[in-house]
């Protein structure tokens, strides 16, 4: 039993989101129907590109684009360790060699030094986090990508509805991917989307994503390799009708954001969020970066004890258990990974605390994550 006074987490589900499921399910075509094609053109119009492809998660999204890209073994992607497991295991399952990228200060996305820094004559693509929905430096990126002739992936999943200097993200690198887990910005439970200019990529993702079957042969017959990465269709409709609201949701998201920040940007010992003035954040976590000596675990803990929970974001992935094996035994081609240079990582990543968020989040429960914050500091407001 959980003594929780607030939700980490939650989704924005209305009674129209509820009858579109329904709807679905009084249809009897629960699979391959018109709420996934009506949830990919809602997707590709937000973003103002020409395809979208719905997968079953974000990290089917991330894959396929990967694997669409022609990136396999032995090819290097470059890659934030700070991040989710999935923007590094699209690369390994392709049997690619992650190189590991250090992050700007500020942002806590992909800092273009480093990156540069690190492009060999093997590399052969970026994945680009738009980490905890702040947008990535773009400009930047797909300036390095056209000078070394790189690839580009976006992993957007925590960012649908972010824009930089006015262009939805989406509308960068060669595709893009969001996701629709239950806390992200909108949701279909489980579920994720690719979207992309380049129509080879939506070819080939919509035949991998259901078996590797072609679009004009039989059911039983498969061109591809594939998987069944398919989303189905009451999921389609969740999103589908989300999408409607999505504008709704992000104001929702960022005004329970500024509460925060009005309540706790003077406070010396932690820093807010930090957003760049060309962009618009969307707002998936909230996450401070706690000053140099405050034990985070003990924070943690005593957070648990006032009833409000919080995540440490981002463990660096290159130092994940499963990582540290695949980089001992570093056979198959996989070569060798590349966790050197990474101090604002491993600063970072030691500080950083995700607080309970969402868009329903009320005002006295705000107040009630503050209080309880200053209290397992260790300080009083």
């Amino acid at each position: 039993m959980t003594n929780e006074r607030v939700n980490m987490s939650a989704p924005d589900i209305t009674e129209g989101d509820i009858a579109a499921v329904v709807e679905v399910l009084r249809s009897g075509r629960l699979s391959l129907g018109p709420m996934q094609e009506r949830l990919e053109r809602s997707v590709a119009d937000y973003c103002e590109v020409k395809h979208a492809v719905a997968v079953s998660s974000g990290t089917a999204a991330l894959h396929l684009m990967v694997r669409a890209l022609g990136i396999g073994p032995g090819d290097e992607v470059l890659v934030p360790s700070f991040t989710f497991a999935a923007s590094v295991n699209c690369i390994l399952y392709e049997r690619a060699v992650p190189v590991f990228v250090d992050i700007e200060p500020d942002t806590y996305n992909l800092d273009p030094v480093d990156l540069e820094r690190k492009i060999t004559p093997r590399s052969r693509a970026v994945v680009a986090v738009d980490c905890f929905g702040h947008p990535a430096d773009w400009e930047a990126l797909e300036s390095l990508a056209h000078k070394y002739d790189l690839r580009v992936i976006d992993d957007s999943c925590e960012a649908l509805g972010a824009r930089y200097r006015d262009r939805p993200l989406g509308s960068f690198g060669n595709a893009a991917a969001f996701a629709f887990y239950a806390n992200k910005q909108i949701t279909t439970g489980e579920g994720g989307i690719i979207v992309t200019n380049d129509a080879k990529i939506a070819e080939l993702c919509r035949s991998w994503r259901n078996q590797g079957r072609g679009s004009m042969g039989t059911w039983l017959e498969h061109e591809w390799l594939g998987y069944n990465y398919r989303l189905d269709e009451m999921s389609a409709a969740l999103g589908a009708s989300q999408m409607e609201r999505l504008d709704t949701i992000l104001a929702k998201r960022a005004a329970v954001a500024q509460m925060y920040n009005d309540r706790l940007k003077d406070l010396p010992w932690v820093r807010v969020p930090f957003a760049r003035p060309d962009v618009r954040v969307s707002w998936f976590v909230y996450v401070v970066t706690l000053e140099h000596g405050i034990d985070r675990t003990r924070v943690v803990t005593r957070l648990a004890e006032e009833g409000v929970p919080a995540r440490s974001y981002f463990p660096p992935v290159h130092e994940q258990p499963y990582l540290r094996q695949i980089a001992q035994a570093a056979t198959g081609g996989l070569g060798v990974l590349k966790p050197e240079g990474l101090p604002v990582t491993l600063d970072v990543a030691g500080r950083t605390l995700a607080l309970p968020f969402h868009s329903n989040l009320t005002t006295a429960e705000v107040d009630l994550v503050v209080d309880a914050l200053t209290k397992a500091s260790g300080f009083s407001r």
